[in-house]
């Protein structure tokens, strides 16, 4: 059975952490970014994992993670 393909999009967007969840980066940080107070920008800098409802959808593209 012929080796199978990681979705190279999702891949750059997620991570494996240890225990098996899928860590990401937050949306709304990339423009826009003077009306955002200092705190929600600060926020947004930190990581935070993928909801159990999209984990099986994001498993299924990473399947070597």
């Amino acid at each position: 059975m012929p080796k199978m393909k990681t979705r190279k999009a999702a891949a750059k967007r997620f991570k494996a952490t240890g225990t098996g969840e899928f860590k990401r980066s937050k949306a709304f940080k990339s423009h826009i970014l003077e009306k955002k107070s200092p705190s929600r920008k600060r926020n947004l800098r930190k990581a935070s994992l993928v909801s159990k409802s999209d984990h099986e959808r994001v498993a299924r593209m990473l399947p070597y993670a």
